[in-house]
């Protein structure tokens, strides 16, 4: 238990610096200083690896799974590699609230905080129902196997392309029961307007971000579930890859079209968890393997984006037409 308490302190002090600290002053995040927060927080995420072979060698945290050292690392590894791989898809998305709210870029970082932080609460209660399902009814593993195929089946067709903010219906059940003011009132959240108190466009972008985290949780988590049932691994390597988020969004974020095929890399990973969960009762494939499969397809979708002309993609897709 005492491990638990201490991996959760240590992620409220990384949260208490980064908005108490290095983020105290609002300002607006370069793309130099994002780069800097993403590789450490990759650096931070890739060492704790170190911290779990410890913890699997010295007997320190509870195995139920029965993981040795090494397989405990690469399990954390895959996992976070694959919540890493899955939030890339969150930005794109996140990138659309705040273009539809219009948040100024200088609020952003203050916004994706407080997601962040609720991200963690409502991940740790799905990810401790999660374990505990597929504990308690083995047979839910095909249950979330078949979930995470349909989910890539429906990236693969871009039925969520057309995604807007404004028409979903958690704004339009905000709207109902809050006021809410189309003005900026600086980086309050919330404002006193004619002696009502109403909801800014940065709550607003906020509510919807944060339950569209919980959504996209549904793929990843799974996802995780997939690698390992250890509760300290999928709960440590998802949190740590969650950390990372903000500084991967203002890194991304201004480099969207860039990362044309990077949703291939995303399907191919979903439907290849999704298929070694049904098939994990008659085929254990190596840890190794699972990595592989995720890195290549991830460092595939980025290097096809990055070499291949867009102009040559566009006279392509004009030739079919």
């Amino acid at each position: 238990m005492w491990v638990w308490v201490l991996f959760i302190a240590l992620i409220i002090v990384f949260l208490a610096l980064d908005l108490g600290v290095f983020n105290k002053d609002e300002h607006v995040i370069k793309s130099k200083e994002a780069a800097i927060w993403t590789g450490i927080w990759v650096t931070v995420a890739l060492s704790f690896s170190g911290v779990i072979y410890w913890l699997f060698s010295q007997g320190l945290v509870e195995n139920p799974t029965g993981l040795t050292p090494n397989n405990a690392v690469l399990k954390y590894i895959t996992g976070y590699l694959i919540e890493l791989s899955l939030s890339i898809d969150n930005v794109f998305v996140i990138a659309v609230i705040f273009s539809a709210f219009k948040i100024p870029a200088l609020y952003q970082h203050r916004v994706l905080f407080w997601g962040i932080l609720g991200a963690i609460v409502f991940r740790g209660l799905m990810i401790f129902f999660g374990v505990a399902l597929i504990t308690k009814f083995e047979w839910i593993i095909y249950v979330f196997g078949v979930f995470l195929l349909w989910t890539a089946f429906k990236m693969l067709k871009g039925e969520d392309e057309d995604f807007n903010p404004k028409d979903s219906w958690v704004f339009k059940q905000i709207r109902k029961v809050y006021p809410i003011t189309s003005n900026m009132h600086g980086h309050d959240f919330f404002i006193k307007r004619q002696g009502l108190n109403a909801a800014t466009p940065l709550f607003v972008a906020l509510v919807i971000i944060e339950l569209t985290d919980v959504l996209f949780a549904l793929d990843s988590i799974p996802a995780i579930l997939a690698i390992t049932a250890d509760p300290f691994i999928v709960f440590s390597s998802n949190i740590l890859a969650i950390l990372g988020l903000r500084s991967m969004y203002f890194l991304i974020s201004r480099m969207l079209q860039k990362f044309r095929f990077i949703n291939y890399s995303l399907v191919i990973i979903l439907a290849f968890v999704g298929l070694k969960m049904l098939f994990s009762h008659q085929v254990e494939l190596p840890e190794w393997l699972s990595l592989v499969v995720i890195s290549l397809a991830l460092i595939s979708g980025i290097a096809a984006s990055l070499l291949i002309p867009e102009k040559e993609t566009k006279e392509n897709s004009n030739q079919e037409d």
